[in-house]
């Protein structure tokens, strides 16, 4: 690959924004004009799938709809996840370590010491509440195509993601969403040909949140990728 290869304006703007979008913990309650989310919804619809099926449905609260959906949410404090899609069986190894990095950051910035466990729970079920976002998404996907539909809607995902930082909006995927997949069902009355893969929070960030204030790592390529050259 020469110098040419590797540098144009369009790999430029997508690292750029890879790098300065960010899950958002903290929302300000201003509502996203309908125009800008119909640019965001355009954009990500744009993503790339499997035959072209374009598995996901998208629902979207605003107003009134997300205050009666963080309610429904927030009420309910089960333990027991009831995702539609097979949870982890376990963080080990690397991904453990990831993950705890992830965490520690998180309630350090909000000050929770290690070992809160009232600190940690309170600030789990801010999940539930949106992290105060006026808006939220749940993505879904047709059943009958199994996994590979799952693939193709976290590929709706991430452009969604990418799209929302273009357009000057904060956004955080949520699995966490989905763990509580039967008050989504009834709320939204999804029917039994669909499968809820996830949530997304999404408005404009308050960036005196002090949640906002860390970032993650990424991983080094050597650690991603293996070269197989002959």
């Amino acid at each position: 690959m020469t110098i040419e290869d590797s540098t144009s304006p369009g790999a430029d703007l997508l690292e750029e924004l890879l790098a300065s979008r960010h899950s958002c913990r903290g929302f300000l309650e201003k509502p996203v004009p309908r125009p800008t989310m119909d640019r965001l919804l355009s954009i990500a619809q744009r993503t790339a799938s499997w035959c072209n099926t374009q598995p996901w449905q998208v629902l979207i609260t605003s107003g009134a709809a997300t205050e009666r959906f963080r309610d429904a949410m927030d009420a309910d404090e089960d333990d027991a996840p009831a995702s539609e899609l097979e949870w982890p069986s376990a963080y080990l190894g690397i991904y453990l370590q990831r993950r705890r990095e992830c965490g520690y950051s998180l309630f350090e910035s909000v000050g929770i010491a290690k070992g809160d466990r009232v600190g940690s729970r309170r600030q789990a079920q801010e999940n539930f509440r949106f992290f105060g976002a006026p808006h939220v998404a749940i993505i879904t996907t047709d059943k009958a195509l199994g996994p590979y539909g799952a693939v193709d809607c976290g590929g709706y995902v991430a452009t969604f993601l990418l799209a929302a930082e273009s357009l000057g909006l904060a956004a955080i995927p949520q699995a966490a969403l989905a763990s509580k997949s039967p008050i989504i069902r009834r709320f939204f009355e999804i029917g039994d040909d669909r499968v809820i893969v996830c949530g997304i929070s999404f408005g404009y960030e308050d960036r005196a949140h002090p949640a906002n204030g860390f970032r993650t790592t990424r991983a080094a390529l050597s650690e991603a990728v293996r070269w197989v050259d002959a």
